[in-house]
């Protein structure tokens, strides 16, 4: 059996006029996340975790922001793509850690949704999928309500 870990990273600015799509679900709030597709950082996070664990090309490159296909696109969609690759190379994730950095909305009410949605696409029960909401304690853009940024760690095998 071949194990590996992968790390992925996202960060977007909120903006007025957007719904705020965390974890493939919409989050009530007065701003969205700006992105080419719906902006779901965590989504994002993921994907590039389960990427890098596998030798695949980043987000950027499977799904690049002046590709029109991809505007306006789902993130659970791409992550739906993103899972097919990585079965169709004989990968699957054994688990799945991620914190998500917002100063508000407060997400902590809605990570069981998350994970809800999550868990099926990815092959996880909820014990194997760990979704954490932290504030940036006012510092920085994230901490003043700007933006919001995610972590996410992968183990994957085959």
């Amino acid at each position: 059996m071949e194990i590996r870990t992968g790390f992925g990273y996202d960060i977007h600015r909120l903006v007025k006029g957007r719904p705020l799509i965390l974890g493939g679900i919409e989050i009530p709030s007065d701003k969205g996340l700006l992105g080419h597709s719906d902006g779901d950082c965590l989504i994002h996070a993921v994907i590039d975790a389960l990427l890098g664990a596998a030798g695949q090309p980043d987000i950027g490159r499977l799904f690049p922001d002046d590709d029109l296909r991809w505007s306006g696109a789902k993130s659970i969609d791409l992550l739906v793509l993103t899972v097919e690759r990585l079965r169709s190379g004989g990968w699957q994730a054994v688990n799945i850690d991620s914190v998500i950095v917002a100063e508000r909305p407060k997400l902590a009410g809605h990570i069981s949704g998350m994970k809800k949605i999550l868990g099926p696409v990815l092959g996880l029960d909820e014990a194997r999928l760990g979704i954490k909401a932290k504030t940036n304690e006012g510092l920085g853009l994230i901490g003043t309500g700007e933006a919001v940024a995610c972590w996410a760690s992968v183990l994957i095998t085959r």
